[in-house]
């Protein structure tokens, strides 16, 4: 049995600084009784606190750390001195010279 949520209006509410979109959407009696038991381990007022809650901590996952090696070559990059030209004309003529 399927949760009848479906998405019909999106409305874009704002409360204070932050944008909130209002959505119905349609899940499934699992996810519902996932994010019931999300919504009373936290003690969250509603599911729409539970899906950002979820969103939130998925999100971590998605955002890949840097590899050491990328981050060390980065800082190494970021120490040299920088080459300082009068201009494009000048940048031109020492790439086409080189």
């Amino acid at each position: 049995m399927t949760k009848n949520l479906n998405i019909n209006t999106i409305l874009t509410l704002y409360k204070g600084d932050i944008n909130m979109v209002k959505a119905i959407i349609t899940i499934d009696d699992r996810t519902n009784r996932v994010l019931n038991i999300v919504k009373a381990k936290y003690g969250l007022k509603d599911k729409s606190e539970a899906i950002n809650m979820m969103a939130l901590q998925y999100e971590s996952i998605l955002e890949p750390e840097l590899r050491p090696e990328y981050v060390t070559k980065i800082k190494r990059i970021s120490k040299q001195k920088g080459t300082k030209y009068n201009g494009l004309d000048d940048l031109r003529r020492k790439i086409e010279n080189a």
